[in-house]
């Protein structure tokens, strides 16, 4: 199996430029970046402290074993009293990955994640948005296999962006479907 960074060297670029007629391959879209994002304020709001850290130290250790990478934490902007969150509490967490690492967790996104998940028919057209990003919800975090589901204390939910250089939402899709993500017809 080719890996995706050699895939989009090889067969997609000269795939991209026959079909939008670019006269550079340095005109092609490409994987900018990807961002892996996830939301724990529901999980931990009105418990005590103690518990609070538990719970989010569970959902950044798996989602570090999922990336590759530590995430950092992102926290309330302000307080919301209806939904029990003072400002500075930690609401969530985020990676951002380029490079290796990013091409490493699509392509076991695409492989072997995508796949494993309930349900799943494959990406809807819809998910990828006028600029060419991709942008998916995954409902549980167990469906990557870094993560054992005996040892699982939290399950939680997370999303995925894929950021592309992409002018269209028509390039964006072209350039998704020949890297191979599972992207239906519509």
């Amino acid at each position: 199996m080719m890996k995706l960074r050699d895939k989009y060297y090889q067969e997609v670029v000269p795939a991209m430029m026959e079909k939008f007629n670019y006269k550079n391959k340095m005109a092609v879209p490409k994987l900018v970046k990807v961002v892996v994002n996830t939301g724990f304020g529901k999980l931990i709001g009105g418990k005590l402290p103690a518990e609070q850290k538990k719970i989010y130290e569970a959902i950044l250790h798996d989602l570090s074993l999922i990336c590759g990478q530590y995430p950092a934490i992102t926290r309330a902007r302000r307080s919301i009293s209806g939904f029990k969150v003072k400002k500075g509490l930690p609401v969530g967490a985020k990676v951002t990955l380029r490079r290796q690492r990013m091409y490493d967790f699509l392509e076991r996104l695409i492989h072997i994640a995508l796949p494993r998940t309930r349900d799943f028919r494959g990406i809807s057209p819809r998910s990828i948005d006028k600029g060419g990003n991709l942008t998916i919800g995954i409902k549980e975090h167990i469906v990557f296999p870094e993560i054992s589901p005996e040892s699982v204390k939290v399950m939680f939910g997370f999303e995925v962006t894929v950021v592309t250089s992409a002018q269209s939402r028509e390039e964006g899709i072209e350039l998704f479907k020949l890297l191979g993500f599972p992207i239906k017809e519509d």
